[in-house]
């Protein structure tokens, strides 16, 4: 089973009135977590081998977040130490992928690590020019299926018919 770990540094303002991380503040920090992962960073920067996304300026695609999901767990307070991002595909399709994510206080291995919250994201490979989904190509998939596992599963709550 392979998974990235990406640490994320909290800020001050993720904080809301309660004191604890922020819904919306924790998309952010899972925007942050995947694109640490996923997108490729100037020459001589230290990445992942999983980022192959081109990030830069003209680039010929995009991505596009189509679908979020999160639970909550447990209440995120600020640290000075950054949170753990685990992340890894529970899907892999043509032209989009489900990123799974845990963001933990620390490493999983670590024990008493607590799991704050766990999500899918939905994201589609977007050409630039055309605006349209494109294909995953040889690189990406190949960068990517290492990380490819059973997908998360949430809780769901009954909905009133």
């Amino acid at each position: 089973m392979a998974r990235l770990q990406v640490p994320v540094q909290l800020r001050w303002s993720d904080l809301d009135a309660y004191a604890h991380v922020n819904n919306v503040a924790m998309l952010t920090l899972l925007e942050e977590a995947r694109i640490a992962a996923f997108w490729s960073r100037p020459s001589g920067a230290p990445a992942p081998t999983t980022a192959v996304l081109d990030a830069g300026p003209g680039a010929d695609s995009r991505t596009l977040v189509a679908r979020q999901e999160i639970d909550y767990r447990l209440p995120l307070g600020y640290q000075r130490e950054p949170v753990t991002v685990v992340l890894w595909l529970g899907h892999l399709g043509g032209a989009s992928m489900d990123v799974c994510y845990e963001v933990r206080d620390l490493a999983p291995e670590v024990p008493g690590s607590a799991v704050f919250a766990r999500a899918v994201s939905t994201v589609v490979l977007v050409d630039a020019s055309s605006g349209r989904p494109r294909r995953m190509n040889e690189q990406e998939r190949a960068a990517w299926m290492p990380y490819l596992e059973a997908p998360l599963e949430l809780r769901r709550t009954a909905r009133p018919a």
